[in-house]
């Protein structure tokens, strides 16, 4: 085969220089059909002649690289390995060849996906009150100076695109459920449609179509609000392309930079003021010359109005340990110790982990999102304590207890007494009923009086319980005595004197 060299000397000896065909031949050692037909044709095309790129080293991972790239071609862009990385892959799976094969192949892989036709969408429109879309997102903030990935709740109108966002530190059902009655809450109102991704804490499983097995609590939120749940297709999130959207809109509005909080309600507080304010400031995309404000407020009146917010909290049936302890959520809680050992039912919400027992509520508690912790609250433990006094010093529950400073000063001055604990146990025992202000005003008392003793505050407390003397009544001036009685008791010495003399000795009487 010609190569564009040869070709260039036979027309320039032909055509610039008038050689003939036979010298021409016999100068470049070719046959003179060769150059009878170099000189006939057209001026030769300088392009790559080679059209398939034989690759005997990629040959046996060109399926691995292809399965790779269909996967990275499903992430985010930020999220996509570069080639140099793809080869450093096959390099460790086993591949010995050179990059030049890899990057030619991923290169023609992209090309060929360029030259695809591009999926065509339908725009869809919903009426007011129709539907609403749901989605989670993560984003990272700053409580209490330290990073926190968090999980964001997104909701949006489809009508008015009026939207309302919430942060939670989990993702289970009992977060979805709070979303869900702060969400329509904030709104107002319920639509008729819910759309969903195909979300573990909602759907069980997905069936053929549109199909799916609903998780059995969530259809009991959606019976509740009467709302028709619709998921989508599995990687089409074109199908909630509104709430999609937002994610990223509120990713840069909100969360760049990174926001600093206190601690996770402040954040949620100010999250729901921005979702008003943002809802003020921005144009409807289709309502041109109107805000989304604006089309929400028209979009109200056609919200069905709310019932009581639907329990959202987790139910689990337990049993209390012999140290009052319940397990949960990789954490204990402390429960009143008079049901220790007996069964008891745990509902846990997005931020309170309550226990019951029967009808009787047996711990309350702010819930946990770190693991392996032991949550106490020391006055589970007061009932046990009558028994067992010296446990006040060394119980777990007990330690670095925060108490009123007046209290804190009675334990720390009975303690030089042999029976210090048990005295300090009576005064814990008021607090049930006389309440904590009341037992601190006495201690404060007690202190005052340098007289301090379990027998001193529970008589100052005696004293307080007491009702005040009833107030003098008013004399009407009809009743009243023209001479009044004169309380005089020394008439009994002279009416003794009349009757009884005494004959005692030395006696006056």
């Amino acid at each position: 085969m010609l190569c564009v060299e040869t070709v260039g000397r036979i027309r320039r000896l032909h055509f610039v220089d008038g050689r003939s065909i036979k010298e021409i031949a016999r100068l470049l050692k070719v046959s003179r059909n060769t150059v009878r037909r170099v000189i006939r044709s057209e001026p030769p095309a300088l392009t790559y002649a080679r059209t398939v790129q034989p690759r005997p080293q990629l040959g046996a991972y060109a399926t691995r690289l292809e399965e790779m790239l269909d996967a990275e071609e499903r992430l985010p862009a930020r999220q996509r390995r570069r080639t140099v990385r793809l080869y450093e892959a096959l390099r460790f799976a086993g591949y010995a060849g050179k990059d030049d094969s890899v990057y030619r192949f991923v290169k023609l892989w992209r090309e060929e996906r360029a030259r695809r036709s591009a999926a065509v969408f339908i725009p869809l429109v919903f009426a007011a009150g129709e539907a609403y879309q749901f989605d989670w997102s993560y984003e990272t903030v700053e409580l209490d100076g330290e990073a926190v990935t968090v999980k964001v709740a997104h909701f949006r109108l489809c009508h008015s695109r009026h939207y309302f966002v919430r942060a939670y530190l989990r993702e289970a059902q009992e977060q979805v459920f709070d979303a869900h009655n702060r969400a329509f809450a904030f709104f107002g109102g319920l639509t008729r449609r819910g759309i969903y991704d195909n979300l573990k804490t909602c759907v069980d499983a997905v069936l053929r179509g549109k199909d799916r097995s609903f998780n059995a609590r969530f259809l009991q939120l959606c019976n509740h609000y009467l709302l028709e749940p619709t998921a989508c297709t599995p990687a089409a999130g074109w199908e909630k392309g509104q709430v999609e959207n937002q994610v990223n809109e509120i990713r840069q509005r909100l969360f760049r930079p990174r926001p600093k909080f206190a601690d996770l309600a402040t954040f949620n507080a100010w999250l729901e003021s921005q979702c008003t304010e943002l809802a003020q400031r921005r144009a409807h995309p289709e309502q041109r010359g109107r805000s989304v404000w604006e089309v929400y407020q028209e979009e109200r009146a056609a919200l069905r109005s709310l019932p009581t917010p639907f329990p959202s909290y987790r139910e689990i049936d337990t049993r209390a340990s012999t140290t009052s302890l319940v397990r949960f959520d990789a954490n204990r809680y402390s429960v009143d110790c008079r049901v220790a050992g007996r069964p008891v039912t745990l509902r846990a919400d997005a931020e309170r982990v309550v226990i019951v027992h029967g009808e009787t509520v047996v711990a309350d508690h702010p819930r946990s999102f770190d693991r392996y912790q032991t949550i106490y609250e020391p006055w589970h433990y007061l009932p046990a304590l009558s028994r067992k006094p010296g446990a006040l010093r060394n119980g777990a529950p007990f330690v670095d207890w925060s108490l009123p400073a007046p209290l804190t000063d009675v334990r720390r001055k009975l303690e030089r007494h042999g029976d210090g604990d048990r005295q300090f146990v009576a005064i814990l025992h008021a607090v049930a009923y006389d309440g904590l202000p009341a037992v601190e005003a006495a201690c404060r008392e007690a202190l005052a009086s340098h007289s301090v003793s379990a027998d001193v505050v529970l008589a100052l407390l005696a004293r307080a319980r007491d009702p005040a003397p009833p107030a003098s009544l008013a004399i009407p001036q009809a009743l009243v005595l023209a001479h009044e009685p004169d309380a005089d008791c020394s008439r009994y010495n002279r009416l003794l004197r009349m009757v009884l003399p005494c004959k005692l000795p030395n006696c006056s009487i």
